[in-house]
């Protein structure tokens, strides 16, 4: 049998019954759309962050959009980020009309080099976006500063960072509004797409209301364009309400199969993750750097094991994105990362026998490549 990177159906034999049951419990109460369990997972998941207010949205992206828009970012303006993040981020910023603009990573965390933002701010910026990346958090505190100094927002990109902290202090409490992806394979997943804003600004969090729901405060009646049918449902709502409670245990198991692939490759030409100093990792995914990535994966898929890479083309190199000009070699460190780096499997549900297989099959695809 093939093992895959994610778990989703592992998670969901173990998780079955309470699965259902959420959703029985939803469409037995006759209210599937804005009722009171997304309520009550919005304020759940605020009090998790020690965040005020939380906006649950549609997915992933909309919920940087939707963030982008609340914090009054459109046409014309710049945010600025990193090409090593998964498109929806730089997509999203293209969504209002604004203008991604890159800085370079660091090699070991492969997280945005903190160092560079200050080099790129224009009059144009508008918008400070790091990506809390792979499952730990930029150093925010230097972005701070210039966002003060320039008078910036700072939208934070939590969708890989679930519960992740930096120097105690859990990803999505610091900027003026942060952004979450609940996609299944996600360290909190839901059961199909969903994503949420979190702010600890109420006139924020009211634009995000009223951007989510077509621009409405009450129904039928426009008061703010544009706006948007971007809707966390009750379903995905009362499933992410259950899964939250069980969170912690979540990070718990996924640090206890980092520490496992650690010590496994610690005598081994693998570069297994490095996690920057203050930073308590969650692990999203387990991202190892190797010269001879692609003869690896290719042989580790032969004995049926499939692998991921994240991410294999960095944005500013895609075609959809050449609108941009970046040229190749604009962004070395990313570009170099993008050639070398692949992903162990990594989820909550994998067996010890089953992670026992990946590391004695890398190990001796490892001594013959």
């Amino acid at each position: 049998m093939t093992l895959y990177v994610w778990g989703y159906l592992p998670e969901y034999e173990k998780e079955r019954d309470d699965i259902l049951d959420a959703v029985d419990t939803v469409f037995r109460s006759g209210q599937l759309v804005l009722g009171p369990r997304v309520r009550a997972f919005e304020q759940e998941f605020a009090a998790y962050h020690g965040v005020e207010h939380c906006v649950g949205v549609d997915n992933g992206t909309n919920a940087i959009v939707l963030g982008l828009r609340a914090l009054g970012v459109g046409a014309g303006d710049e945010v600025i980020t990193v090409s090593n993040t998964a498109a929806p981020t730089v997509l999203a910023i293209d969504a209002v009309g604004a203008t991604p603009v890159f800085v370079d990573i660091d090699p070991e965390t492969y997280l945005m080099d903190v160092e560079q933002v200050a080099g790129v701010v224009s009059d144009r910026t508008r918008c400070i976006l790091p990506v809390h990346l792979y499952g730990q958090c930029v150093d925010l505190a230097p972005l701070e500063a210039i966002a003060a100094k320039h008078g910036l927002p700072i939208l934070e990109d939590c969708a890989q960072a679930h519960g992740a902290r930096r120097h105690g202090r859990i990803a999505g409490s610091t900027g003026k509004a942060a952004a979450f992806s609940f996609y299944p394979t996600k360290v909190l997943g839901a059961y199909g797409d969903g994503g949420a804003t979190m702010t600890g600004d109420a006139e924020v969090a009211a634009n995000l209301r009223r951007l989510r729901y077509y621009g409405m405060e009450s129904q039928y009646y426009v008061v703010s364009t544009p706006g948007y049918n971007s809707r966390l449902d009750e379903v995905q709502a009362e499933i992410l309400r259950r899964k939250l409670t069980r969170l912690d245990d979540y990070i718990a198991k996924r640090r206890a199969i980092a520490a496992r692939y650690e010590q496994a490759f610690a005598d081994t030409e693998l570069v297994t993750p490095r996690t920057a100093p203050g930073n308590d990792h969650v692990y999203y995914v387990y991202v190892v750097r190797h010269p001879r990535r692609d003869k690896i994966i290719e042989a580790l898929k032969a004995r049926d094991i499939s692998l991921n890479i994240s991410y294999p083309w960095p944005v500013h190199t895609q075609s959809g994105f050449a609108h941009l000009g970046y040229e190749k070699g604009s962004l070395p460190v990313t570009e170099a990362a993008a050639d070398e780096i692949f992903s162990l499997p990594m989820f909550p549900s994998l067996s010890d026998t089953d992670q026992e297989r990946v590391i004695d099959t890398l190990r001796a695809v490892l001594a013959t490549v």
